[in-house]
């Protein structure tokens, strides 16, 4: 990656969406990504997202949930218009996004999935979530009307989803 960006941070460059990329050396040895980066980068948990996948009635969706908490999947399957919500499987996932499980985007990803992002972003003047590669956060202006530009999916709206 010397000299070039993710795959996520190079579509909000050439959509002149600001951001600030922050590397940290990931531990293989942890289990959890987000807490992980939360420790590295010196940022609150409540301030870091990260990137979960569910099966919401056949179709995959995208939770962007604070690292803090954890996903509720019958407020996920409310937000996206579905009856009932799973965790998908990591391989689909993957196959899905383009991502590897603990680097996942929500932006940039390799078939366009719809997002619910839980409305604690709105809290913050920036938050951080995954730029696509483990090791790797960014952050950048989270305000209302703003969460989903360049994502190439439909509007979603931003509610809570994790308790």
């Amino acid at each position: 990656m010397a000299g070039r960006g993710t795959r996520a941070t190079e579509l909000l460059s050439r959509l002149g969406i600001p951001h600030s990329v922050h590397r940290y050396v990931h531990d293989p040895q942890r289990g959890s990504y987000g807490l992980e980066a939360s420790a590295a980068l010196g940022v609150s948990a409540e301030r870091v997202f990260k990137t979960l996948i569910a099966d919401v009635d056949e179709q995959l969706t995208v939770a962007v949930v604070p690292v803090a908490g954890s996903l509720d999947l019958k407020a996920l399957a409310s937000a996206a218009g579905g009856k009932k919500a799973r965790m998908a499987d990591p391989t689909v996932v993957e196959r899905a996004t383009g991502y590897m499980t603990g680097g996942i985007s929500p932006l940039a990803q390799r078939r366009p999935l719809p997002v619910v992002v839980d409305a604690s972003a709105l809290n913050f003047g920036t938050i951080f979530c995954s730029a696509g590669q483990r090791g790797v956060d960014r952050d950048r202006p989270r305000r209302p009307g703003t969460g989903r530009r360049g994502s190439g999916r439909p509007d979603r709206p931003v509610l809570a989803a994790a308790r």
